[in-house]
């Protein structure tokens, strides 16, 4: 059975990512939701796109799989194979000093790392392994992760970068950026 404190549950960056999913997925998309956590976005999706979740945290893929989604644990997408249409991704983009970290599980859906940049950048260098030609990536990132920044990873890497939506919540405002081979 799995911890549910050890999982991060839907807030307000889920449901703006998943929203974000919705209005971005077709009919014959083939889904991959890295860092699925409890699954929320990727059952949401499941019943009318193919949708694979991975997450790196077995107690999230747990979860995810009691909400039916098809789930395999992994770093980033290390043990999946593509070509997915629609990559989403809510990353640990919360900037966090060494001193600042919980060392449990959860700590890998919150810890960017100092900039909140760490896990976004490994994402940048790898996805496009299993990216399919045409293909997207919805992120969601925070406005104390640096919107040019993250944007400056991807366009290094080859990416154009649009903003796909956007939600001010509490003191941070929250992106969905659409990310694209150039």
């Amino acid at each position: 059975m799995f911890q549910k404190d050890q999982v991060y549950q839907p807030e307000a960056d889920t449901l703006l990512l998943c929203r974000a999913a919705w209005s971005s997925a077709t009919p014959d998309d083939r889904i991959l939701e890295i860092g699925t956590g409890s699954g929320y976005i990727a059952a949401a999706l499941k019943d009318r796109f193919f949708v694979v979740g991975v997450d790196i945290n077995p107690h999230a893929v747990m979860a995810a799989k009691a909400c039916g989604v098809e789930v395999v644990r992994s770093d980033l997408c290390a043990a999946v194979r593509g070509p997915f249409d629609l990559v989403l991704f809510n990353p640990p983009y919360l900037p966090t000093r060494p001193e600042e970290r919980i060392d449990d599980w959860l700590e890998y859906a919150l810890d960017g790392g100092l900039t909140g940049r760490d896990v976004i950048a490994r994402f940048a260098d790898e996805i496009g392994r299993v990216l399919a030609p045409g293909g997207r990536i919805l992120l969601l990132i925070s406005s104390l992760t640096g919107y040019d920044e993250v944007a400056g990873l991807f366009t290094s890497a080859g990416y154009r970068v649009t903003q796909a939506a956007e939600e001010e919540v509490c003191d941070e405002l929250l992106s969905v950026l659409c990310i694209r081979r150039a």
